[in-house]
C-alpha cells in the first residue's frame, strides 16, 4: 500500500457533537491501535461503533478529565521551549477517506506536528525511558501516516515537573503495516453498516 500524504484540514471544534459525528465516520489515531489488532472485545466493540450499531461511550476516568484541562498549558510551554507554533486541527486524508486524525498541534505551514501527552503515568515512563510508550506507537505512526511527515514530537507535561520532548521517527513499515490493517477494519465498518 503507499504510503498517504495528502490530507485537507477539516474545520470541526474537537469535541464538539459535528467533531464526534465525524470521528465516528473514519478511523483516528486513538481507534489505530484497535483497528490493527486481533479480533477481541475491543476491536469487535469499535467496529460496532464505527458501524453506528453502538454508541460511543462518553466516558472519561479522572486522568482523562485532567489531561483535557492541561493540554492548553502543555501547548503553550511546547511553543514556547521550541518556539514553534502549533494549534489544534483536525486532518483527514484525501487518498483514503476513512484515515483521520485530531491533532494537539500542527504548524500553519503543515511542517511540523505535535502529540501531547498529560498523564502521570506516561510523564513517569517517558522521564525513565527518554522514549514513549509502546502503547503510542500505533497512535503516533498513525498521525505521520495521515500527514506525510517525517517525525513527530512527543511532549509530556506534568505540573510541576520539567517538560519532556521526544522526537519520533516515521517507521514506514509500519505504517505500510498500520494503512493494511485499517483498511481492512474500515472495509468490515462498510460491511456491516451495509448488513
Amino acid at each position: 500500500m503507499n504510503i498517504d500524504s495528502d490530507f485537507t484540514i477539516v474545520d470541526l471544534e474537537q469535541g464538539s457533537p459535528k467533531w464526534h459525528e465525524w470521528r465516528r465516520d473514519g478511523i483516528g489515531a486513538t481507534n489505530a491501535k484497535v483497528a490493527m489488532g486481533n479480533r477481541g472485545k475491543g476491536f469487535d466493540r469499535l467496529l460496532r461503533v464505527k458501524a453506528g450499531l453502538e454508541e460511543e461511550s462518553d466516558y472519561q476516568n479522572v486522568a482523562m478529565i485532567l489531561g483535557s484541562e492541561l493540554e492548553p498549558e502543555a501547548r503553550t510551554k511546547y511553543i514556547a521551549r521550541t518556539g514553534t507554533m502549533v494549534k489544534p486541527v483536525c486532518v483527514q486524508s484525501t487518498k483514503h477517506k476513512w484515515l483521520r486524525a485530531s491533532l494537539d498541534g500542527l504548524t500553519e505551514d503543515h511542517s511540523g506536528v505535535v502529540e501531547i501527552k498529560c498523564g502521570a503515568r506516561v510523564y513517569e515512563i517517558v522521564d525513565e525511558t527518554a522514549s514513549i510508550p509502546d502503547y503510542y506507537y500505533a497512535q503516533t505512526q498513525h498521525i505521520l501516516a495521515v500527514t506525510g511527515l517525517g517525525s513527530l514530537d512527543f511532549w509530556c507535561h506534568w505540573p510541576g515537573s520539567p517538560d519532556l520532548l521526544v522526537n519520533v521517527p516515521r517507521d514506514n513499515n509500519y505504517i505500510n503495516d498500520l494503512l493494511e490493517k485499517e483498511e481492512a477494519f474500515w472495509n468490515m465498518v462498510l460491511a456491516l453498516r451495509k448488513a
